[in-house]
């Protein structure tokens, strides 16, 4: 295990060299690119293809700025100890190469000012830094389990495997291998629970890169799983009324005195599905049935704000079907049907204000929605009624032309057979 001190040892020379042979570009070629990207072996040969595409690359960088060596030099001899060749960094020196660099502000400023340069400092704080740092455990993740060795690109390229839409992927490398998790006792289904989740479903299906994936949620660099008692901290970035409802509730002090996980309580935390009404109240598939019985309190609660709710969203759905069926009419309708948004707007605050497990919250939610909602089922019954008389008299018009009609056509059989009658004067 390589102690603190001889990892700073390491770090500050890094930075030394990783400055000098930057900025004292070498003209002579390069002959780790040259003799390795000769070689049949793709394991010694891969690392120079995939450096086409590297970020360090395009900035200049060689493989000495990492491995340590003599570029200048042909052979085993540029790979002399003596010339700081390091060959393939391991565990904790890995974090030393990449530290050197990418832990030093004023170098780093030169090529990507926004980019944190406390990574480092960040990662000895993970739970894979931990480990690494304790016992010496080289099986857990370091910089280039995430970002790879070679080839590496930015974040923002689809194909990095530290993008958004490709993060749980490269969590899943590790995570989901059954013989790689054993030693630990870690589950190895988030990956595959995650990728059902409504959060997965939103950052693939329908590209919102904003939806959270694992560093979202753990951290990237300081990655570790949310406590108990924070959780909600972790889903109220982005859920935040939720979360300002939830602490207002009993249930906030009483999952925090039972040891219980907050949101995750009801909501799970990998496989986290579309909330949908049937989880609230006591019937089939209710979340509230898990704990609450009809004969308690909170069971009554929970009833009673599924009532409310049910009544709203069937009180909307009255009033949209009607509207349509007035618009496919030929009746203007639009202006209630857009009041009807304000309805479905009540509507999702209610589920918000559920959070808060008050009855009089929900019902606070849902009262202005059920005005609105009534209104406008009102003026869709008020259309299809015009609708009626407007077909009763189109067929009472249309009557009285066919009797018009008949009584032209018998008047005018009428006149031709008085002619016919009439003597011929000729």
């Amino acid at each position: 295990m390589m102690s603190r001190s001889t990892l700073s040892a390491l770090l500050s020379a890094g930075l030394v060299l990783c400055a000098v042979t930057t900025l004292t570009a070498q003209q002579a070629e390069d002959m780790c690119v040259a003799c390795h990207g000769a070689l049949d072996d793709e394991v010694l040969s891969g690392p120079v293809v995939a450096l086409r595409n590297d970020v360090h690359a395009s900035a200049g960088f060689g493989c000495t700025d990492c491995h340590g060596g003599d570029a200048t030099i042909a052979g085993p001899g540029g790979m002399d100890p003596a010339l700081g060749f390091i060959g393939v960094p391991r565990g904790a020196e890995i974090i030393a190469v990449c530290g050197r660099c990418h832990s030093d502000a004023e170098f780093m400023h030169q090529f990507n000012p926004a980019l944190r340069v406390d990574q480092v400092t960040e990662y000895w704080t993970s739970r894979h830094g931990q480990r690494l740092s304790a016992s010496g455990d080289t099986a857990v993740a370091t910089c280039s389990d995430c970002h790879h060795a070679h080839g590496i690109l930015g974040t923002t390229s689809p194909a990095s495997p530290v993008h958004p839409t490709r993060v749980a992927t490269t969590c899943g490398h590790c995570h989901a291998d059954p013989e790689r998790m054993a030693p630990y006792g870690i589950p190895v289904d988030q990956e595959s629970k995650y990728e059902r989740s409504v959060h997965h479903a939103a950052l693939t299906e329908k590209g919102d890169l904003s939806a959270p994936t694992c560093n979202d949620c753990h951290g990237n660099h300081g990655a570790a799983p949310p406590g108990v008692s924070w959780v909600g901290n972790v889903c109220g970035q982005c859920h935040a009324v939720m979360d300002d409802r939830y602490e207002e509730s009993r249930h906030a002090t009483t999952f925090a005195a039972l040891g219980m996980p907050g949101c995750a309580t009801c909501h799970g935390n990998h496989e986290i599905l579309a909330a949908r009404d049937e989880w609230l109240g006591l019937g089939e598939g209710s979340i509230c049935g898990r704990c609450h019985r009809e004969e308690d309190a909170g069971g009554q609660t929970a009833l009673a704000m599924r009532e409310a709710i049910d009544s709203l969203a069937l009180r909307i759905d009255s009033a949209r079907v009607v509207l349509e069926e007035a618009e496919q009419a030929g009746m203007e309708v639009s202006a209630a049907q857009a009041d009807l948004s304000d309805a479905h707007s009540a509507l999702v605050k209610s589920r918000t204000a559920m959070h808060s497990f008050s009855v009089e919250a929900v019902l606070e939610a849902v009262e202005p929605g059920q005005e609105v909602a009534e209104a406008s089922l009102t003026r869709g019954l008020a259309a299809l009624r015009d609708v009626q008389i407007r077909r009763l008299g189109l067929a009472a018009s249309v009557a009285v032309i066919l009797l018009l009609v008949l009584g032209l056509w018998l008047k005018i059989r009428d006149l031709e057979s008085r002619a016919g009658d009439m003597p011929d004067r000729a």
